[in-house]
């Protein structure tokens, strides 16, 4: 499966995820739901994922990333009212230490769900 029809296939689990929870719950309940929809998928996902930040090849800080699909996609949950700026810039910071390319930025928090793809590398070409 190439990643398109992977990022097609989370989108939906993400999907069916909010039609059975409403806004309200804290982001481990959207999190651990999500896990559950693509393990029925049988999409191979890991969540709690450490990354590690280096600098002159030395470790200088440590994150996790919520989710990593396939090795290919990186989903970031929240569950706040609104997205903002610094959300994007943690899952853009996560794809760049990982060398991932491509990620998904969820919000379960505002009153309909959001969804934001992000990339590593800036692409003009996109279909």
């Amino acid at each position: 499966m190439d990643t398109e029809q992977l990022i097609r296939q989370v989108i939906q689990c993400i999907y069916n995820v909010r039609h059975k929870l409403p806004a309200g719950f804290l982001e481990i309940v959207y999190r651990n739901a999500l896990y559950i929809e693509l393990k029925k998928k049988q999409l191979p996902v890991e969540t709690e994922v450490p990354i590690e930040i280096y600098y002159d090849d030395i470790v200088v800080g440590n994150y996790r990333a919520d989710m990593i699909v396939g090795d290919r996609i990186i989903i970031e949950i929240k569950a706040v009212q609104a997205l903002c700026q610094a959300h994007e810039v943690q899952l853009v910071n996560y794809l760049t230490a990982t060398k991932i390319d491509n990620g998904l930025l969820v919000n379960f928090g505002g009153e309909t769900i959001e969804i934001r793809r992000k990339y590593r590398l800036y692409r003009n070409n996109i279909k």
